[in-house]
């Protein structure tokens, strides 16, 4: 898993430079959000649950049609699994908003993921929404938390609905 600066430092390495102003603003930006980006994460790991729930529940209430039989939430493995998944996003999301980068997202949710859900006929545009109200949720605990910015709290979120989004099911 790379963060912000060691990627920043590899992309200059590989073409044998010296960092020069614009790698050095970014490294300043990095890490002048550094308080921000870890309040929001322990605001987020702190209502974790909470957020699950949350998002799940408005979810199920926009399509509920995964609750009923023959949805993918229909019975309780499958609505476990549907809330594990969830979770599981939401924490790799604090890493790569604690990294900055979104490299952990690459490497340890989306590679292979795409195969997987094709495989069990997961449908992507549910997971999708639920990343995203799973976003606003983020969005709004890194506020409360005193974060003036959240803009970085989408850059994760975004990624993995973007990415997810690419999948043909």
């Amino acid at each position: 898993m790379r963060d912000a600066v060691t990627t920043l430092i590899k992309t200059y390495d590989i073409t044998g430079r010296y960092l020069d102003r614009d790698a050095i603003d970014d490294l300043k930006a990095y890490f002048s959000s550094g308080m921000a980006r870890v309040q929001a994460a322990s605001a987020i790991n702190a209502n974790a649950a909470d957020v699950v729930k949350q998002a799940s529940a408005a979810l199920f209430e926009e399509v509920p049609e995964l609750l009923r039989p023959g949805g993918n939430a229909y019975t309780t493995r499958r609505y476990a699994a549907c809330l594990r998944d969830m979770d599981y996003y939401l924490r790799y999301a604090t890493y790569a908003i604690v990294a900055g980068a979104t490299d952990v997202l690459d490497e340890r949710v989306l590679q292979g993921l795409r195969e997987t859900y094709n495989s069990l006929g997961v449908p992507i545009a549910p997971t999708v929404r639920g990343i995203q109200l799973m976003k606003d949720a983020a969005k709004a605990l890194a506020a409360d938390a005193g974060v003036a910015d959240t803009s970085f709290v989408d850059v994760p979120f975004d990624h993995m609905t973007r990415e997810l989004s690419e999948i043909d099911v």
